[in-house]
């Protein structure tokens, strides 16, 4: 709540704060069936008010007991429907965090064809109950039941289309394929997000740049991780406080109580108060108990890395999703960009953030699984060629990061593969560059 307050004091940042704070929300199941119920009440309202100026012949064609009878159809149906379908979500839940990996569980539960169709039959149950309630209470006259019978008819309609497209949606709802496939789309997504907004909008702080003299520390109020920042504010604030402010936590870091998270320096004539400048740049950094998927595109490769890893465990032992995880790690990857190559002018000149590092982005989808998949020549070979094809990426860093890790994940593989055909197999696989630098350090 502080952090929203602080926000909404500046309001030049309000458009885009309050969007994603919209956006937030409605990712939220208990906000999708408040707005349903409240859109059911509003329907029945609308309904009463229209009756009135409908021709009493057509007031009087369809009998009270016709709308009676389709929302008790409606009021009996929907709680169970409701309660099956959160079962079923609860279920996929629940294999999906034994079978691949617990950290599916946001992506899970904040499923929006999940959330939508029970938002529907949530929604629907309580038009019926208010309906019969009004109707028992004689607002809706039998004289007056034309129109809602019609609304009700269009409810049912509503319900049932909502209700394929949930049947649909279950034939692949928590398979291996369709989960995969969601996580690399959200992870692209927000992948493509960074890169068009290179280091958030905000200046890159690499190597070259030195923290300030005289910068004041900002300290983590809360054990947990950077889920995101809100730089739009940030940056309308430091502007009208007439300082500029270095986050160094980067988002999805884990961070402890009192440990130090950014760091804000007045430029001339500084902030009039040192004090409320620490907690404006506070407020706007968002700690939580878990990583998300907003502005951290790192979250969903590791989630992927997990599953490939999960896959190769004994017990599964399924090589083929490993492969399928690496061709869908190196697709992001290769969408990559050096934020630091930027020559236009920040959107958010007030505010300094570390750029992506390519060395991290590849430790976070191939770490795990090039560790336990490092005895499995058909991996070794597939990751061998995903990194060989990221050597020659257009961003020099991303080719030196993958050329490191090509070498190190061929020595890790080469000391776990005891069968020299396979290690035969497994060169023919990897780039003469890599080769020439193991095959140069074995000489020595």
């Amino acid at each position: 709540m502080d952090r929203l307050k602080s926000i909404l004091n500046h309001f030049t940042a309000w458009p885009n704060t309050l969007l994603r704070f919209a956006k937030e929300l409605w990712r939220e199941l208990w906000v999708r069936v408040v707005v349903m119920g409240l859109v059911a009440i509003v329907a029945l309202l609308l309904a009463q008010a229209i009756g009135h100026f409908l021709p009493e012949k057509m007031n009087g064609y369809i009998s009270g007991k016709a709308a009676d009878r389709l929302l008790s159809i409606i009021a009996n149906a929907m709680l169970a429907v409701t309660t099956f379908s959160l079962t079923v979500m609860v279920t996929v839940y629940r294999s999906s965090s034994s079978q691949f990996t617990p950290r599916l569980h946001r992506l899970i539960i904040q499923d929006p064809t999940t959330q939508n169709t029970l938002a529907a039959f949530i929604g629907a149950y309580v038009y019926a109950l208010v309906a019969i309630i009004l109707r028992e209470l004689g607002v809706f006259a039998d004289e007056r039941a034309a129109v809602l019978f019609i609304t009700t008819v269009l409810v049912l309609a509503y319900v049932v289309v909502s209700m394929i497209r949930w049947v649909l949606h279950l034939q692949t709802f928590g398979s291996l394929m369709d989960t995969t496939r969601q996580i690399e789309g959200i992870t692209l997504k927000q992948f493509e997000a960074r890169l068009a907004k290179p280091c958030l909008g905000a200046n890159p702080w690499t190597d070259d740049v030195s923290l300030p003299d005289g910068a004041e520390a900002v300290r983590a109020s809360e054990t947990g991780y950077i889920q995101q920042y809100y730089e739009e504010s940030l940056n309308e604030a430091a502007h009208e406080n007439n300082a500029d402010v270095y986050l160094s936590a980067a988002v999805g870091k884990f961070v402890m109580k009192g440990e130090k998270i950014a760091y804000w320096v007045g430029r001339d004539g500084g902030p009039d108060d040192e004090k409320d400048m620490g907690e404006i740049v506070h407020s706007h950094i968002q700690i939580g108990d878990m990583r998300t998927y907003d502005q951290d595109p790192r979250f969903g490769l590791m989630v992927l890395g997990e599953i490939a890893s999960k896959a190769l465990s004994p017990g599964i032992n399924d090589p083929g999703t490993a492969i399928d995880v690496i061709t869908r790690v190196a697709r992001i990857l290769y969408g990559y960009k050096d934020e630091t190559e930027v020559t236009d002018e920040p959107e958010h000149p007030h505010l300094w953030v570390r750029p992506l590092d390519p060395k991290d982005l590849i430790e976070d989808g191939y770490g795990a699984l090039a560790r336990d998949g490092a005895a499995l020549i058909e991996v070794q070979q597939r990751l061998q060629s995903a990194l060989s094809r990221l050597m020659q990426h257009d961003s020099a860093e991303m080719a030196e990061a993958a050329h490191i890790a090509a070498v190190l994940e061929f020595r890790r593989a080469k000391a776990a593969l005891l069968f020299e055909p396979d290690i035969d197999r497994l060169r023919s696989s990897t780039a003469r560059t890599v080769l020439k630098e193991v095959d140069g350090e074995t000489a020595q």
